[in-house]
């Protein structure tokens, strides 16, 4: 038999053949990923062989899943080893992570709110940063701007610097194989840092990106439609209206390629009479509903 052992907790230890079996990934792959990468931490039995459990399992077949779908080998297996760190870190932990990003902000400290997402960029998976660390930070500079707690001074401070760090996290969203979104704020709506959380979770299920931010005309999108004949163009806003004013344009622009709306703004009605399709207001949410996420 492949088992040689069993882990304090009973789990099986397998040998690499056994690995390779069980994730469909050759041996001198999972070698090479060990060496290149440090994949796999394997175990050593009394007589010399090196045997694998079952987090390593879970490695592979999450680096595997994320090189199908476009994503670089090397940017894979930080993922995957990211990834499984980030499954075992309770939840209250990236809470707090934002609570402190939240009051280093108000404090106008820059250093201090890099240190913090610095922090969090390490711990956790991109998709938990933007769930638990940055939409609820946003979501609070936004409440508390609208209500009149902070000045337009501190709510432009907090979004420039999140918006930067959002930015460099989507460094070269745009490479791989994977299936391509084209992501913009129609005219008018000025809010496109849901939309760049969007695709930063988008990114992380295979796909490629170009965002071309807020403000856009429906004719510029169009043109990158032409250009770079994407699988689906996603539009939000945090209103109707910037959606409702284009209308026309959108109906056509759907005629040609799939449309998404989302953001607070989109709804089943007005995608319906857009000939678009909703997504759900929350932006990690509605990564995870894009077709082929």
């Amino acid at each position: 038999m492949s088992v040689e052992s069993l882990t304090p907790d009973r789990r099986p230890l397998i040998r690499i053949g056994e690995l390779s079996r069980r994730t469909g990934v050759g041996v001198d792959t999972l070698r090479a990923w060990e060496r290149r990468y440090g994949l796999l931490r394997p175990q050593r039995s009394p007589g010399g062989f090196r045997l694998f459990d079952a987090s390593d399992e879970e490695r592979v077949t999450a680096m595997k899943a994320l090189i199908d779908s476009g994503v670089s080998a090397a940017e894979a297996a930080r993922l995957a080893a990211t990834e499984a760190h980030a499954e075992r870190q309770p939840s209250e932990e990236a809470t707090d992570h934002a609570e402190r990003l939240a009051l280093a902000l108000d404090r106008f400290d820059e250093a201090d709110a890099n240190a913090i997402l610095d922090d969090a960029i390490a711990r956790f998976t991109v998709e938990a940063v933007a769930r638990r660390v940055l939409l609820p930070v946003l979501h609070e500079i936004g409440t508390r701007w609208e209500s009149g707690e902070i000045s337009v001074a501190e709510e432009h401070f907090a979004t420039a610097l999140l918006r930067g760090r959002m930015l460099a996290l989507g460094r070269n969203w745009g490479a791989g194989r994977g299936p391509l979104a084209v992501l913009a704020c129609p005219p008018g709506e000025l809010h496109d840092l849901g939309l760049i959380a969007f695709g930063l979770v988008l990114r992380e299920r295979g796909w490629r990106i170009a965002l071309l931010g807020s403000d856009t005309p429906i004719g510029t999108i169009a043109d990158a439609v032409a250009k770079l004949g994407p699988d689906a163009v996603v539009l939000a806003a945090v209103t109707p209206e910037p959606f409702e004013a284009v209308a026309d344009e959108i109906r056509s622009l759907a005629g040609g390629t799939p449309v998404l709306i989302g953001g607070e703004g989109a709804g089943a009605k007005l995608a319906t009479r857009l000939g678009a399709t909703a997504l759900e207001p929350d932006a990690v949410t509605a990564a995870a509903g894009m077709p082929g996420s």
